[in-house]
């Protein structure tokens, strides 16, 4: 008998989880509340370990697909003192292909190949152990059951209320992003500082890091420790007063570095959220949870790749398990809690290093991450 299952969220988590699913012959419907795929822009690029969203390309299928599109040379990462001084210039081997680089866009298109995704389905609760399963209500009135939701629709989940009433806290750190195109032709000389990867600089409770997507596209990304509300009397949509007020922020630095900022094309306020490190809940028969949603931490690159591995692993937990949905889903909970708890407290004391009042704990860090 197949089960009536739902994910909410048509992110890596949803879309890995759906995939795997699919390559099983197993029936899965994907709820997701953007109208379209391509409804806002996907991000920017993530890189994919070995052993976590590598293996779980791998258990879908992908991971050809993946290589043909990835960027191995994007693993390159030079750091810069404030005066513009290079601390550290690391380059991967040319068969290096430990954490290649691939655009969120490009990746969401290789997961969805032939998906059925509903779009433009929001979810807005989830209740657990009515007579018929788990009823799904939808932003348009609507409702449906199902035998499991699959709550992977992020930071904010409308499906975590089912299992736990643990909301997200701020870390004290914000991050403002921006953006360059066509650096190569427009901005040669930032093409230059960003090389093939990433630029990264650690002031004093505050950080630049520029990373280089495909096509000439480089995300720009300042971080900085400040009360949630110190935008108060800043508009987010004036791009030309948000980047005055960075630019006072980083006052000092190399014009260089600073021409990150002034050249930036946009403005974005991403106060940085988690959820607690060791977070956990009672199993409930009916509902699980995936990535951000389960596990929200630092954005130090092992988010996505957690989500997807675990999105492939329950997958094929329900599609090749002996057939009893709730113990295959209440044992790759208690995987997925060890994990994530390991994972979180690494990347909390990462958040802590690299935007700290000592600059030299942000190096320190990359040392042992990667020696030079």
């Amino acid at each position: 008998m197949r089960h009536r299952i739902a994910v909410v969220g048509g992110g890596p988590a949803g879309l890995a989880f759906a995939r795997v699913l699919h390559r099983h012959d197993y029936p899965v419907t994907i709820l997701e509340r953007d109208p379209a795929p391509d409804a806002r822009p996907p991000g920017g690029t993530l890189d994919l370990h070995k052993g976590l969203g590598q293996l779980a390309l791998d258990k879908a299928g992908l991971l050809a697909g993946f290589e043909a599109l990835s960027r191995p040379e994007g693993q390159a990462m030079r750091i810069l003192d404030t005066d513009g001084t290079v601390l550290r210039d690391w380059r991967p081997r040319p068969d290096d292909r430990a954490n290649p680089e691939i655009d969120r866009g490009q990746l969401r298109d290789l997961l969805l190949g032939p998906l059925d995704v509903r779009w433009g389905q929001g979810v807005t609760q989830v209740v657990p152990g009515t007579r018929d399963g788990v009823l799904v209500h939808f932003a348009d009135g609507r409702q449906e059951t199902f035998d499991l939701v699959v709550g992977a629709d992020g930071a904010w989940s409308r499906i975590r209320p089912a299992v736990s009433p643990v909301t997200p806290h701020y870390t004290g750190v914000t991050s403002v992003e921006t953006s360059l195109d066509d650096v190569d032709t427009r901005h040669p000389g930032l093409a230059r500082l960003i090389g093939d990867g990433s630029v990264a600089v650690y002031g004093v409770n505050r950080s630049l890091v520029a990373q280089r997507n495909s096509g000439g596209h480089v995300k720009v990304y300042a971080k900085f420790r400040a009360p949630l509300d110190w935008h108060t009397n800043l508009d987010p949509a004036d791009d030309e007063a948000v980047r005055s007020s960075l630019l006072a922020l980083f006052e000092g630095w190399a014009a260089p570095v600073l021409d990150l900022l002034r050249r930036g094309a946009a403005f974005v306020h991403r106060p940085i959220h988690v959820l607690p490190v060791s977070h956990t809940w009672t199993h409930v028969p009916g509902v699980t949870l995936l990535g951000d949603a389960a596990h929200l931490m630092p954005p130090l690159g092992a988010g996505a790749n957690l989500a997807m591995l675990e999105g492939a692993e329950l997958a094929e937990a329900i599609a090749t398990g002996p057939g009893d949905l709730d113990t295959a889903v209440r044992a790759f909970e208690e995987r997925m809690w060890a994990r994530a708890g390991r994972w979180a407290e690494i990347t909390t004391a990462g958040l802590e290093r690299l935007v700290s009042q000592d600059p030299a704990e942000a190096l320190a860090l990359f040392d042992q991450v990667q020696p030079s």
